[in-house]
Parts: structure tokens; sequence; C-alpha cells
């Protein structure tokens, strides 16, 4: 379940949150969203596919910590073990909500990382200072959300280059662990190379002058994390985890 309302230094002066990564704080999620600025920084560490959006009618790329729902290979009890922390997962437990067409930030009073002035939980950053200005942390947060609020706008024009050249094609991975135990991956999509290096000079400069082709090579290069994904739950595996 979620509550999410508008933030404010009234009825939330004494509102902290958790900030640091572990079990029952919503982190036990397969994948979130995520968009072409953030790529470069997140290949390194992660594979990035696509799924259909829930609507159906498009697809929206996606950053995976897992194979099966609720799996998060990348969260161990003391935090999480990766040096870059997708967007997505940073800005919880804030979103943005709207008015009109102002942005305006929102908070989800029912996760568990909110603490509340009669949580007994005494850890967590403040969102406020005592006078009522905001603290650092929120400074930071809202910075986060802008970013992403930029990053998801241009998703649209960067899967609608991708679907105009029919460079998405699903994809079925199977995995097989140490153990022998079978595995599939399901679901999503993925850029067909052959398809893209197929493509003429004007197509790979439309790409280009547009910013997409880069993003395009980092979707690519995210793919070869897919054996260190596999590695992982190989390790998880073994520990009985």
């Amino acid at each position: 379940m979620t509550n999410h309302v508008l933030l404010n230094n009234v009825q939330h002066k004494d509102l902290k949150v958790i900030t640091r990564h572990g079990a029952g704080l919503g982190d036990e999620v397969m994948f979130v969203a995520t968009f072409p600025a953030e790529f470069r920084t997140l290949q390194a560490h992660y594979p990035i596919v696509f799924r259909k959006t829930e609507d159906g009618r498009t697809f929206e790329p996606i950053v995976l910590f897992g194979f099966q729902s609720g799996e998060n290979l990348f969260l161990k009890d003391d935090g999480w073990d990766a040096p870059e922390i997708p967007l997505m997962i940073e800005r919880q437990p804030f979103l943005i909500g709207r008015n009109g067409d102002e942005m305006l930030v929102h908070v989800d009073l029912d996760s568990p990382r909110v603490v509340k002035s009669d949580d007994p939980r005494t850890e967590g950053e403040a969102a406020f200072l005592p006078h009522g200005g905001i603290t650092e942390y929120l400074e930071r947060i809202n910075s986060i959300l802008f970013t992403i609020h930029e990053g998801f706008q241009s998703n649209a024009g960067f899967v609608d280059a991708l679907l105009k050249h029919e460079l998405l094609e699903s994809f079925v991975f199977d995995i097989e662990l140490d153990d022998g135990s079978q595995n599939r991956l399901a679901g999503f999509y993925t850029v067909h190379e052959e398809r893209l290096h197929a493509l003429g000079t004007e197509a790979i400069g439309a790409l280009h002058r547009a910013g997409y082709l880069q993003a395009i090579h980092m979707v690519l290069a995210s793919l070869s994390q897919f054996r260190a994904l596999i590695d992982r739950k190989n390790r998880r595996h073994a520990a009985g985890r």
C-alpha cells in the first residue's frame, strides 16, 4: 500500500527518512525504471533492458537487479553492493506530484523508510530544519527528482527512435546455476545488434544527432553484466538465501 501526500514543513516538520539500504526498506525489487542520461553510470554494474509499459502501448528502459519478482541480488545485510545506485531507488520515499503544470514533491507516508514523530525508531535524515527550511538532504532529493523528471521526458523520443528503426527485440535468457538448477528470464527486450549495424549512414547520423546512439551502445555494453548477475545468483543460492 502507498499513501502519497504533498510534502510540507508544517504537517511533516518532524519527518525523517532512513537512507540506508537493507531488507524491509522497500529495496526488494527486481528492477526499476531508468533513462538514457543515467545509462553511462549504470551500465558498468547492471544490465539495462526494456519492458512494455503498463498500458502495453510502448516500452521503457529498466535496470535489472535480479531474475525473479522481488529479487534484488545487490541487496546485502550491510547495504547495497554497488558503487552506483539508480536514482529511482535513491529518491525513495519521495516522488513528483502535479498540480496542473506545477511539479510538487510528494512523500509516501506508508513507506518503511519514513520515520514520523510517533515512531520509536530514532535514525533517519530530517527533511526540514527546526525553523521550517529544507535540509541539505531534502535539497539533494529535490535535485534527484528533477533529474528523474527530465530523464523520463527523454524516454519517449528515445524509444520512438528504436521502434522506428525496429531495433527492439524480445529475448529469453536461460540460466543454469552451479547446482544444475534451471532459471529463465523472459518478457523483456533488448537492442537488435545486427539491425543496428545494418542501418545506413543517414539513420546512424540521425540517431547520433539526437543523442541516442551513445545510449544504444551503453545498453549493449550493459549486457555483459548478466555474467556478474548470474555470479551473484550463484552465491546467493549457495548460501541458501
